[in-house]
């Protein structure tokens, strides 16, 4: 039980370092270019999906820190219903990230790619360090997507073991 503890805390904090790095990654992330005498600069806002992605970490590393503060201080988890509360949060968490990671890399492939009907050019022959820079920060949510799933299968046994293999939805210690 300490070994499944200690790599809750250190796969929450991975998770925390990587959702931080890829906020700061397309945060921070803006590229300037003159094409035809004219000044352009491109930031995420540009694209909605990233600017969203960018708020979907946040909230997934706060709360991936509140859940490390509860184990830090001491609030243990020994009631079924607030085990239940942390799996379907993690849970939820994982579904936020994946589809927000999801959405930014599609929007992503049409600025690599272009849209003649949508009349939308391509940006990463003109702005290419701001297209490794968001490539590399969708990279970083996947990544953290995957240890979430991890982490939240972590949270399904520390529920599940707590229920009898042979009755239905009763407790181990119960008769």
């Amino acid at each position: 039980m300490v070994r499944l503890r200690e790599s809750e805390v250190i796969l929450r904090l991975c998770i925390v370092a990587l959702l931080i790095l890829s906020s700061v990654l397309i945060g921070l992330d803006s590229q300037t270019k003159d094409i035809a005498y004219i000044h352009k600069r491109v930031t995420f806002r540009y694209l909605f999906a990233l600017e969203i992605e960018l708020y979907i970490n946040v909230v997934a590393a706060a709360y991936n820190i509140v859940q490390l503060g509860f184990g830090w201080y001491g609030v243990a988890q020994k009631t079924s219903n607030s085990k239940w509360l942390s799996y379907l949060l993690d849970q939820t968490a994982v579904y936020v990230v994946f589809a927000g990671a999801s959405a930014a890399a599609q929007h992503s492939l049409l600025v690599v790619t272009g849209s003649r009907e949508l009349q939308w050019m391509k940006w990463c022959s003109k702005f290419t360090r701001f297209c490794f820079q968001i490539g590399s920060a969708i990279i970083l949510n996947y990544i953290a997507a995957v240890l979430m799933i991890i982490l939240s299968f972590i949270s399904a046994f520390s529920l599940f073991r707590l229920y009898s293999p042979k009755r239905y939805f009763q407790f181990k210690s119960a008769s």
